[in-house]
């Protein structure tokens, strides 16, 4: 995760200054999309040909939970992945999901890269 982070730093960079190549704006196979800074709560992204997957991140809202019983308000966003079945299957997806709920739970995994 980090190096994936530090290369859209840097794409972020050559973006905002115009400096971007063509073969740095083609060849993707994977898209994550933020619609939570739009205040979106819940959404089915859909697949960008030719791409394999896209991975919808929504707004952190406070939700009632039960942790150990009781009720508690804690700040939740929901997470949606679209995939192609011909391609990725359902169990390699779901795994997938539940290492980004981990780390978004755990940010210094992130930081850490462990």
């Amino acid at each position: 995760m980090a190096e994936i982070e530090k290369k859209i730093k840097e794409l972020a960079v050559k973006g905002r200054d115009g400096k971007l190549k063509v073969e740095e704006l083609t060849g993707g196979n994977f898209t994550i999309t933020n619609g939570g800074v739009f205040g979106s709560l819940m959404s089915t992204p859909i697949i960008n040909p030719p791409q394999s997957a896209i991975l919808g991140m929504h707004a952190i809202k406070d939700r009632p939970m039960a942790v150990n019983g009781q009720v508690v308000i804690q700040p939740m966003m929901y997470l949606a992945l679209s995939y192609d079945h011909r391609l990725i299957d359902g169990k390699e997806s779901v795994g997938y999901l539940v290492t980004v709920k981990e780390m978004l739970e755990d940010p210094a995994r992130l930081l850490l890269d462990v």
